[in-house]
């Protein structure tokens, strides 16, 4: 597949009435990229896996992974599924000086440029360029200027031309008006729309910062804005999306050569996700609620577990909710700034937590080890519908289809596509 006529073609069918759309998988979970292939089969539709730049650098990330190394991943994994490499593509979110906003422009930007360069050599098809956040020696009392931001943004743009093979150019995504990757730190109860005017600031800046980098051609392969259209969750808080609140914005964005990319939309009711694509919103991206409906299955698992063995099962019960709450605790640095209030509240959160960040433990070896124990326990005996009805109610008519005969893998990644199911 042509990824860049694939999406130049969305827009043309955005902009010509239809409600086109894309949902973009967030995630480096096994489980998670596995039951959005198995969608994708079935539904014959391209899958997009995105990565960010806190997950995946040139120096691994919090996943361990360089860019090469998640390319050679995902393909391995859609190899695994069947699933035909021309279908897939690949994405790098926030990609820019996030990771080293700690540093002075010199050296983060020189790392920027780093990463940006290994992201299109490993294949990466789609680059959203996010020079957003305020680096050392940038005024910290204010926001950076649109042209400060395009400044940066053109460079690593420039950076990622070189980069690219002739004829596998990337489309680009520019615009950053959304939380750190991962989700709000604090509930909100309201959110600013994007108003038109700094939607229109923030093109004029990019369009002359790419021009005066020599980058004309390459800025009509921009193809999406990220933008704020109204729609957020954090801890225990989602913000809906109100078609009302952003019409201003939604309206005028019509008239440009450009698709709306909304990030932050997990949780989103099907009628709000359907909404935003018809306002033009066409790439959703997703990710924590992908891996909350797979702590949920894990965690139904584990209850079924239970009922399967009355006594300790072979190598014994898997403890798999506590095994995680241990690690949580053990290494508290990706949940203590998201999670606020007393303990109580705080052993919900890592529970139960719509900001899911539980998802960064899932492949410390004794978690998993854990996981596997679950899984093997559970397939070991056979799973009556009556059990599987109880603990998986809303896959119910699926495991009927497909004559109860399911396992605990199907019973997670089931409940993973489920999710996926409401963004089409």
């Amino acid at each position: 597949m042509d990824v860049k006529q694939y999406f130049i073609d969305l827009v043309q069918r955005q902009k010509s009435g239809y409600d086109d759309g894309i949902c973009s998988i967030c995630s480096a979970n096994a489980f998670v990229i596995e039951a959005a292939m198995e969608f994708g089969l079935k539904n014959n539709c391209p899958v997009l896996i995105e990565a960010t730049a806190n997950q995946v650098n040139q120096f691994g990330g919090y996943t361990g992974m360089q860019p090469a190394d998640f390319t050679a991943y995902v393909q391995s994994l859609a190899q695994k599924i069947g699933f035909p490499q021309e279908q897939l593509i690949l994405g790098g979110d926030h990609l820019g000086p996030l990771t080293w906003s700690n540093e002075p422009e010199a050296e983060a930007m020189a790392k920027a440029e780093v990463l940006i360069e290994a992201f299109v050599k490993a294949g990466f098809r789609k680059i959203h360029l996010d020079t957003s956040m305020r680096l050392k020696d940038d005024p910290q009392d204010q926001p950076l200027s649109d042209e400060t931001i395009a400044r940066r943004a053109a460079r690593l743009c420039a950076v990622a031309e070189r980069a690219a093979k002739p004829g596998e150019e990337p489309v680009y995504v520019v615009g950053s008006e959304v939380p750190i990757p991962g989700g709000a730190t604090e509930n909100e109860d309201a959110l600013a729309v994007t108003p038109p005017e700094n939607l229109d600031a923030t093109l004029a800046a990019f369009r002359a910062a790419f021009h005066a980098q020599g980058l004309d051609e390459a800025f009509t392969r921009v193809i999406a804005v990220v933008v704020q259209p109204g729609v957020e969750f954090a801890d225990n808080t989602i913000i809906i999306y109100d078609p009302a609140k952003a019409k201003q914005l939604t309206d005028h964005a019509r008239s440009l050569p450009f698709v709306l990319e909304g990030h932050s939309t997990d949780y989103q009711p099907t009628s709000a996700l359907h909404m935003m694509r018809k306002d033009g919103i066409a790439i959703l991206k997703v990710g924590p609620a992908l891996t909350f409906a797979l702590r949920e299955a894990l965690f139904a698992l584990e209850s079924m577990e239970k009922d399967l063995y009355a006594y300790s099962p072979a190598g014994g019960y898997s403890r798999f909710s506590d095994v995680l709450e241990q690690k949580l605790m053990q290494e508290p640095k990706y949940w203590e700034r998201y999670y606020h209030g007393t303990e109580g509240d705080l052993a919900f959160a890592r529970r139960y937590s719509l900001s899911d960040r539980s998802r960064y433990y899932l492949e410390d070896q004794i978690v998993k080890q854990a996981m596997r124990r679950l899984i093997e326990n559970v397939n070991a005996k056979p799973l009556p519908f009556g059990l599987t009805s109880q603990y998986f109610p809303a896959q119910k008519e699926a495991i009927l289809e497909k004559n109860g005969s399911v396992n605990a893998e199907w019973l997670i990644k089931e409940r993973i596509r489920d999710v996926i199911k409401t963004y089409y």
